[in-house]
């Protein structure tokens, strides 16, 4: 049986299609930064200066850790609406744990992180267990979550030690910290993605899930794990937010809609929703590239309503080109 084990994990390695969708991710954030630096400036402002690659940065950072964590996921064929409000609770959690006391910052990031993935076990056995649709499942948790929030928070608790602040605002040259933290788990992801028995299991249940198990796979457990590392994804976001702002925010992360964002950004770094197909190289462009339009946008003072149209655009433009490469492909 192990053979057999191991045979399906080298079987299972991911479709070599990747790097096309990745490469055009990444010549569209060129192409975005080239045009928005020319309308910034025909506003008479400056998009790439010292201050405009911070906000950047800045802005990519929650949205990049949820992101690597819902691609995850993602591979697999299923999705986490959950992680919105688990951003918020696992802000709450660390911030009143450590409850301004530099002597409790570890327990309070580790407290956050239990929890966060104690929800994402539980996203994960509903599915496999229950044989729940993922969109139902972790839509029926986040409601639970929602509840508890509305009902124990009216706004901010807690606080964080200036100490750990540092994590919200230093920087290394003009790289924020937070960002190179970013840089650190997408690598350990992709490594875990495309190096790693784990990984090559991902990619089959998220090809095939039936020839996944007929091939020897544990595909509930696959499913588990990949729940259980995006709510820990999630949950690093809600730490980084509760340095950033000082305390806990019941809504923090469902003001900044990070259950949709964080879809779309894995969607248009060329992940199929469909599962077995993309990876985190994609997702990384695709969380600088809604950065840097979001920025774009706040530069030129653009009205929120045409923001969210562009952005609508953007994705489904991007998702079209996909499925017609990917059609081109089957084809040929």
């Amino acid at each position: 049986m192990p053979d057999r084990a191991q045979g399906t994990a080298v079987a299972a390695r991911p479709r070599r299609s990747a790097p096309s969708t990745t490469a055009t991710v990444y010549v569209a954030l060129a192409a975005l930064l080239v045009v928005g630096s020319v309308l910034v400036a025909l506003d008479g402002g400056v998009l790439l200066d010292q201050g405009g690659v911070l906000t950047i940065l800045t802005r990519s950072t929650a949205l990049g850790l949820v992101a690597i964590g819902q691609t995850l996921v993602v591979v697999t064929g299923s999705l986490d609406l959950s992680v919105a409000y688990l951003v918020g609770l696992c802000s709450l959690v660390a911030a009143e744990t450590m409850a301004g006391s530099g002597t409790a910052v570890l327990p309070g990031v580790l407290l956050a992180l239990a929890v966060a993935a104690v929800v994402g076990l539980v996203n994960g056995l509903v599915v496999t267990g229950l044989r729940v649709n993922a969109f139902i499942a972790t839509l029926g948790v986040a409601l639970v979550l929602r509840g508890y929030l509305e009902q124990g928070y009216t706004g901010p608790a807690g606080s964080v030690p200036r100490s750990f602040q540092h994590l919200g605002y230093a920087r290394v040259g003009p790289v924020p910290v937070a960002a190179l933290l970013v840089l650190l788990v997408a690598a350990g992801a992709w490594w875990y993605l495309r190096r790693t028995r784990g990984g090559y299991h991902m990619y089959a249940v998220g090809g095939d899930v039936d020839v996944a198990r007929l091939s020897g796979v544990r595909t509930g457990r696959t499913i588990v794990t990949a729940h259980v590392l995006c709510s820990l994804a999630a949950g690093l976001a809600g730490v980084f937010l509760a340095a950033r702002l000082g305390s806990g925010a019941p809504y923090v992360g469902t003001d900044a809609g990070y259950d949709l964002e964080s879809i779309a950004a894995v969607v248009l770094g060329g992940t199929a929703l469909a599962g077995g197909r993309g990876g985190i190289a994609g997702t990384v462009g695709g969380v600088l590239l809604l950065a840097t339009l979001d920025t774009v946008f706040d530069d030129l003072a653009v009205d929120p309503f045409f923001k969210d149209v562009v952005r609508g655009v953007v994705l489904v433009a991007a998702v079209a080109l996909y499925a017609r490469r990917g059609s081109s492909r089957r084809s040929a």
